[in-house]
């Protein structure tokens, strides 16, 4: 298979050879339709005042004045009535003309040889060193009545030029296919270093180097390249990161559960704490039941299955009724919790949105500080409705709230840690919120607390 630099010269070469065979087309067309009329009718003006000088001076040798005139750059042909032909300067490489038309110039008549030689597709026709290929005019001298054939010596008067032209044409053609080659080289560089960097990409080396100043779609496919590499190399490291936490979520209560068993089977323990390690092992067991569900579900989410079942309902009545179901939490934890829930209807999954509405009023919850507050509010704007949570509780660092929607990440070990929870919830938020074309944004500052703001398309 060729390489596209080959394709490349291939191409442009051909482009090249086709532009010239184009314009050169045009040019034979032109030269017919404009160039070869006036020609004719020059040379022809050229014959007529020859042979007007000729009929006007009797006196002179006629002989001695065509041999003059075809010094200056003319081929001439000089025949009478009985047949008694001449010829002055550059012999005709074809001396063919028939005798019908030495008859009528010799009548009085002109003939247009230039006008009507033969139209052939080059442009060859006022180069064609034939007798044919001239201008016949009547010319009487001391009575003698002659037929004048001329037409101009090209090789005397482009003697030289055509050489010149010859290596300009040259020249252009060998310089043209050289810069192709060189501005090819120029573009097709970039591309072979984008191959060998996806090569290494593929080979599971995500440190590659593009040094591509160009500020063409070149230069912007090699930085789209280094930023998709950089993505790779983040969610490979996500990935790695991701196998480690669900080994600890899983491994953690396994552990638990393994040793609380253990502990039931000595007889000698009390009640109250066969009781208390049997309520240790059924939360982690619930532990486990919860972590193995939201990975089915966000692996649902990921595959885009048709999973949701859309409806209109009213999204304020919706989160009233979570904030009813959470109230007990609320008032164990001093908080004050204040909100504006106008019911506005939405298009959506009422089951998906309540998990987005559970995921962050739970971590308003969980995270706030004690006596803290919770704000929540619905506003619909032009087609978009604006769901807010707002929460004083521990906030977040810049890092991470760009982390924030990564799957098992938590912002603060120390802190998540004691705090019952997978690190998979907000991941499903993003994931929900993004099957329903919505948005969500955060904006939170360190021991400020945190906002919350889900847009969603009303329709």
């Amino acid at each position: 298979m060729r390489t596209l630099y080959v394709k490349f010269i291939v191409i442009t070469t051909g482009m090249m050879l086709l532009s010239f065979l184009f314009a050169f087309l045009i040019s034979n067309t032109y030269y017919h339709q404009k160039i070869k009329p006036y020609n004719d009718q020059k040379n022809t003006n050229v014959a007529l005042n020859i042979a007007a000088f000729a009929n006007e001076h009797p006196d002179n040798n006629l002989g001695v004045y065509l041999e003059n005139i075809s010094e200056v750059g003319y081929q001439l042909y000089l025949v009478d009535s009985l047949g008694n032909e001449h010829y002055f300067g550059e012999t005709f490489r074809d001396k063919s003309l028939s005798a019908s038309t030495k008859e009528r110039v010799l009548n009085g008549q002109v003939f247009h040889g230039i006008l009507h030689f033969p139209r052939e597709t080059f442009v060859t026709g006022f180069f064609s060193n034939e007798l044919r290929n001239s201008i016949g005019v009547p010319l009487k001298h001391n009575g003698v009545d002659y037929a004048l054939f001329l037409r101009p010596d090209i090789k005397f008067l482009f003697g030289e030029m055509h050489v010149l032209f010859g290596w300009i044409l040259l020249l252009a053609i060998s310089l043209s296919i050289l810069m192709v080659l060189i501005n090819t080289r120029y573009l097709i560089k970039p591309i072979s270093t984008l191959t060998k960097a996806t090569k290494s990409l593929a080979n599971g080396h995500y440190n590659v180097e593009l040094a591509s100043k160009r500020n063409d779609e070149l230069g912007q496919l090699s930085e789209s390249f280094l930023q998709m590499a950089k993505k790779l190399e983040q969610m490979d490291d996500m990935r790695k990161e991701f196998i480690s936490n669900i080994s600890h979520d899983i491994q953690s209560p396994l552990s638990n559960i393994k040793g609380y068993t253990n502990l039931l089977d000595d007889d000698s323990i009390s009640k109250e704490d066969r009781i208390q390690y049997v309520s240790i092992i059924n939360s982690e067991i619930r532990r486990l039941s919860s972590l193995t569900k939201q990975l089915l579900l966000l692996a649902s989410l990921d595959r885009n299955e048709d999973v949701m079942q859309k409806k209109w309902f009213k999204v304020g009545k919706q989160i009233k009724g979570l904030i009813h179901n959470y109230q007990w939490a609320i008032n164990e934890k001093g908080l004050m919790l204040s909100y504006s829930l106008p019911d506005i209807e939405i298009m959506g999954d009422p089951a998906f949105l309540a998990t987005v509405w559970d995921n962050l009023l739970s971590n308003g919850i969980k995270y706030n500080v004690p006596n803290g507050s919770i704000e929540i509010s619905i506003e619909e704007r032009g087609n978009s409705v604006f769901v807010t949570f707002v929460d004083t509780g521990l906030g977040m660092s810049d890092l991470e709230v760009e982390r924030i929607f990564e799957r098992f990440y938590r912002a603060d070990t120390s802190r998540t840690r004691s705090v019952e929870g997978t690190g998979l919830g907000l991941s499903i938020v993003a994931s929900i919120v993004k099957l329903h074309n919505g948005d969500i944004t955060v904006k939170s500052n360190e021991k400020q607390g945190s906002t919350f703001i889900v847009e969603l398309p009303v329709k």
